[in-house]
């Protein structure tokens, strides 16, 4: 097959035909669900301001309770007025039910679903400080046993972490509706009596809407008239604007900067980019990873523990003689063995991670793939479209008289082509500030190449056939024609008034990006792989200029998952990264799946990971992401866990014998400490930047 400039697709697959790789791109949950946690990521951003009032009003509640508690005015050191001695157990009694609702609430549900965790555990704590304490406010019990403070120490720190907590997976939320909230309030559509203003959900496919300079673009859609240079940044996370010209897609959301364009519209509600964003990144929100389930079975486990510890504890103080110490030591033992900091281990950082990813251009649809790419050995690129341009572009130049008059004479006579190799040596001389010069007559041969007359000369621009054609043409070709053949170039053939003036190379030009991508990936011991379509000549050729390791070329769409699953084999974890139907299978079978770009549909739905910019560089901010977050929730968990496991033996009176108790005061404040450290923790996540070629700074 040939196309009209005569060349041959079977011996350069990625050049006569340029995406020959690829196709062408065209309600509240229960706070005991996922031990009180994960399951909030469905709550809202009600549930976080429910929570951040309660946790405000509580405050104001707490000080005079603390300053009253008569267990916290004799550690201090001071009396508390008779007239004050009822304030600590009436505003506490309102802190229990009112700032302790969502928890005891939470704790009911654990024991109807007969799944102990977090909140019965929390539950349970607060209700043995409540009734304690209204044991010794009345004389019932010893005065001594009187934890207001410490009660209302307890429910409003557990308020404070679910707010933060909420209020991150609010923010990544929020992050997703600041993309809808760019769309503009209305759209302004083309119609044969003029322009009329409609709202952007009126618009139809088939649309011609008229973009402002300055102004977003109401949906997505393909350009029609005009030039400029969109602001992509919500989409891709790259603040650099990119030129869009007649032809490109743009996207819902992005922003002509510079000038005005003419868009028809491709895409109109739940079928345009930033729906499907919005519903991958809900999709990642709702999904549990294993980290995640090793928290919540570390959080029954705990319960038991700590459950066990009290009822040893009781047993053991009461056959001492010493019941009052008991009580003391059990209620001890419940309040720290809370394992609200274990709860907010990994779903903080977990949805932090998720939200500074979405900003950055990367969209998590499966939790565990941000696990996985931390061990990752192998990365898989497809070639065309992911390292390259997937489209083609001049290389070479070799001319008889100029460069730039050879590409003048050449664009002159593809100005009127419309084959993807006349558009790159047109594009090839704009880039160069050629002015296309006018041409008249423009013919073209499916079996040549074009012909048209420039300036009085008769120029003609083809591939091999064209050469033949010519007399006089069957002298060998020229050192750098010979190497571009073998590179497997394409070469173009420019003829003038019958004779040849030079020849022009082009193939899918390497994108810029990809090098530092390999490098990176290389400096990190990773192994780099590239698979493809083409032919062997092409993909040696890029691969050496990208420095890449290994190289399987020419494999069919439906041998590719074959390739990947014979690395598996071989004991290597890999990561696919591909943006076409035919990378589809790769990517499911992949340890983890990435689509790059403006992949197609069937891409994007077997990918863990999609990368919304087409810079390969993104995977090594996915990579750097998975290593910083598996930091944060092994340090978050051996913070929370071992502070139990360590604290609650204190707290029980393991070391009694040699004169040391752990105080009840002491255990509430490292539990209160303990959901702090966790949390602040989780927050210096935020300081990852995951745009493409960004350093990344340290999160440790």
């Amino acid at each position: 097959m040939t196309d009209h400039h005569g060349t041959d697709h079977a011996d350069h697959p990625a050049h006569g035909r340029p995406h020959a790789d690829h196709s062408d791109h065209s309600g509240a949950a229960s706070p005991a669900d996922h031990g009180g946690h994960a399951g909030h990521a469905g709550h809202g951003a009600g549930h976080a301001l429910r929570f951040r009032r309660l946790f405000w009003i509580n405050l104001v509640l707490a000080v005079p309770v603390v300053a009253t508690s008569t267990m916290f005015a004799m550690i201090v050191g001071y009396d508390v007025p008779s007239w004050a001695a009822w304030i600590a157990p009436v505003l506490g009694t309102v802190m229990y039910f009112w700032g302790g609702w969502p928890f005891l609430s939470g704790a009911v549900a654990e024991l109807r679903s007969r799944k102990p965790g977090m909140m019965l555990l929390v539950g349970l704590a607060i209700t043995v400080a409540f009734v304690a304490s209204w044991g010794a406010t009345v004389g019932v019990l010893d005065h001594e046993l009187e934890f207001w403070w410490e009660l209302a120490l307890l429910i409003v720190v557990m308020l404070l972490g679910h707010w933060l907590e909420m209020r991150a997976l609010v923010q990544t939320m929020s992050a997703l509706d600041s993309l809808a909230a760019l769309l503009p309030d209305e759209a302004e559509r083309v119609t044969p009596d003029g322009i009329e203003t409609v709202s952007p959900s009126d618009l139809m496919v088939g649309d011609v809407v008229l973009v402002r300079p300055g102004g977003g673009v109401p949906a997505d859609g393909r350009i029609v008239d005009g030039s400029a240079a969109m602001d992509e940044s919500m989409i891709t996370g790259e603040s650099r604007a990119v030129d869009r010209t007649v032809g490109d897609p743009v996207t819902a959301g992005t922003v002509a900067t510079d000038s005005g364009l003419r868009v028809e519209v491709t895409a109109t509600g739940d079928d345009t980019t930033l729906a499907g964003i919005r519903r991958l990144v809900e999709q990642a929100q709702n999904s549990t990873s294993r980290a995640q389930l090793l928290a919540d079975r570390a959080a029954a486990w705990l319960f038991w523990f700590a459950l066990g510890a009290a009822l040893v504890t009781a047993v053991v103080w009461t056959l001492i003689g010493l019941p009052d110490d008991a009580v003391v030591r059990t209620i001890t033992v419940l309040v720290i063995a809370c394992p609200h900091a274990l709860g907010l281990a990994i779903p903080l950082v977990v949805s932090i991670a998720t939200e500074r990813a979405a900003r950055g251009g990367i969209l998590v649809t499966e939790r565990s793939a941000l696990e996985a790419m931390r061990i990752v050995d192998t990365v898989i690129f497809d070639k065309t479209g992911t390292l390259t341009k997937g489209e083609p572009s001049v290389i070479g130049v070799e001319s008889l008289t100029t460069d730039d008059e050879l590409l003048a004479l050449a664009a002159a006579a593809e100005a009127d082509s419309e084959h993807p190799l006349g558009k790159a040596v047109v594009r090839a001389a704009a880039q160069r500030g050629i002015p296309i010069r006018p041409a008249t007559g423009f013919a073209s041969s499916p079996a040549v190449g074009v012909r048209a007359v420039v300036d009085g000369h008769d120029v003609r621009v083809g591939g091999p056939r064209l050469r033949d054609d010519i007399e006089g043409a069957a002298r060998p070709d020229s050192d750098a024609v010979t190497r571009w053949r073998r590179e497997g170039a394409i070469v173009l053939h420019v003829v003038r008034d019958g004779l040849i003036v030079g020849a022009l190379a082009l193939a899918d030009e390497v994108r810029p990006e990809s090098r530092e991508a390999v490098d990176a990936l290389h400096a990190r011991g990773i192994h780099v792989v590239m698979m493809t379509g083409d032919a062997e000549a092409v993909a040696r050729t890029v691969a050496a200029d990208l420095g890449i390791d290994r190289v399987f070329a020419g494999v069919r769409p439906e041998d590719k998952a074959g390739r990947v699953a014979e690395l598996q084999r071989s004991g290597r974890r890999v990561a696919m990264v591909g943006d076409g139907v035919n990378d589809a299978p790769a990517l499911a079978q992949a340890d983890v799946g990435l689509a790059i770009g403006a992949g197609t549909d069937v891409a994007i739905a077997s990918a863990d990971v999609i990368l919304a910019s087409s810079d390969p560089r993104s995977v090594v901010s996915v990579i750097e992401l998975s290593h910083a977050s598996y930091r944060k929730m092994t340090q978050n968990l051996w913070w929370a866990g071992g502070y139990n496991l360590i604290a609650v033996p204190l707290a029980a009176g393991v070391l009694a014998p040699i004169g040391f108790v752990l105080p009840m005061s002491v255990g509430a404040i490292l539990m209160s400490l303990s959901t702090i450290v966790v949390a602040l923790n989780a927050q210096l996540l935020r300081r990852l930047d995951l745009r493409p070629g960004h350093a990344l700074r340290s999160a440790s």
